[in-house]
């Protein structure tokens, strides 16, 4: 029997696992992928918005020489800190259910041998973030093999035409990647205006590519079809019911509209979910969800707003968890 199971090693999970060790708990931790797979599938030359500091977990500084941490740092650093403080983490395992049982939870996964495993546990953390369930746009042509919902790095672009499907950060970090290797890039936007949630320091860069026609910017448009050589672009004109459609010619089309947390596994455990929102319901508090012993960390708390919470204030859940489940937040 396990005193406490996490699943999701990401940056939350671990920070949340951190402070429970550190209060004479040793969690185990059940990832589906690799440690911090969430940021192992960022753009490989991402750097991050925030500084180090607001990343640090467990109490270890963050140190790098810029102003601000890049992907690679990122896994060096979660990777040494679990490693050093000793985490048990198991890698390559998906929890398939959380079942409440007399005395805890019953917890089964299939790990990467496709085994079923059942554990025990007094309590659970989960801590899956959303990175693994992209917004799709439920378009024609959207499975076709050119379309990815995800953008890693620049070069197989270089030459062809791409076009990108949303216009907030990971977008707009995609086109000026993409621009800078030679690749034809236009930019699909439902709004009138570049978002105001793009980096201060990258606007300027974006807005000059646009004004420069080295990007092509389409404000008030959405891709209503894809096709294996073209897409289907519709433009609004002064009303939103004066739309024009715009065949276009297309190598690859990055879908790049933000993700969704799949809180499937915690309906199931009987977690209540709000049905406009999709937040579980839960203590802000305490973490703990209307199932006792049942909590939540990290991205999966959000709503429909996953971006309201990131590892700058999601790491601290895990404070809030060990208070109330050792006794000392009641």
């Amino acid at each position: 029997m396990e005193k406490v199971i996490i699943i999701g090693a990401g940056p939350c999970g671990l920070a949340a696992g951190l402070e429970l060790k550190e209060r004479g708990v040793d969690p185990l931790l059940i990832e589906k992928g690799p440690l911090v797979n969430s940021i192992f599938h960022y753009p490989t030359f991402l750097t991050f918005h925030s500084t180090a500091e607001k990343l640090e977990i467990g109490g270890v500084p963050f140190v790098t020489p810029n102003d601000k941490p890049t992907r690679l740092e990122g896994l060096t650093y979660y990777r040494t800190v679990a490693q050093r403080k000793g985490l048990r983490v198991h890698l390559y395992e998906t929890v398939e259910s959380i079942t409440p049982v007399r005395g805890g939870f019953a917890v089964a996964t299939r790990n990467r041998f496709g085994e079923t495993v059942r554990y025990d546990a007094e309590h659970v953390i989960v801590a899956t973030g959303y990175f693994d369930h992209p917004n799709r746009l439920g378009i024609p042509g959207e499975e076709l093999p050119k379309v990815s919902h995800i953008f890693q790095e620049a070069h197989p672009y270089t030459g062809l035409k791409v076009a990108i499907v949303g216009g907030n950060n990971s977008a707009v970090d995609a086109a000026l990647e993409l621009a800078r290797v030679g690749a034809d890039v236009t930019v699909v936007y439902r709004k009138p205006v570049i978002s105001p949630k793009v980096k201060a320091w990258v606007r300027p860069v974006f807005e000059s590519l646009i004004s420069k026609e080295r990007i092509r910017m389409l404000f008030q448009s959405r891709l209503t079809e894809i096709r294996e050589r073209e897409i289907v672009v519709e433009t609004a004109g002064d009303g939103e019911a004066e739309r024009t459609a715009n065949t276009l010619p297309n190598d690859f089309v990055l879908v790049l509209t933000g993700f969704r947390p799949d809180r499937a596994l915690l309906g199931s455990a009987g977690v209540e979910l709000d049905p406009e929102t999709g937040s579980p319901q839960h203590n802000p508090e305490t973490m703990e969800t209307n199932v006792p012993g049942l909590y939540i960390a990290g991205v999966i708390a959000a709503g429909s707003q996953a971006s309201e919470i990131f590892i700058e204030n999601g790491r601290f859940h895990g404070i809030q968890i060990a208070e109330h489940m050792l006794g000392k937040g009641k």
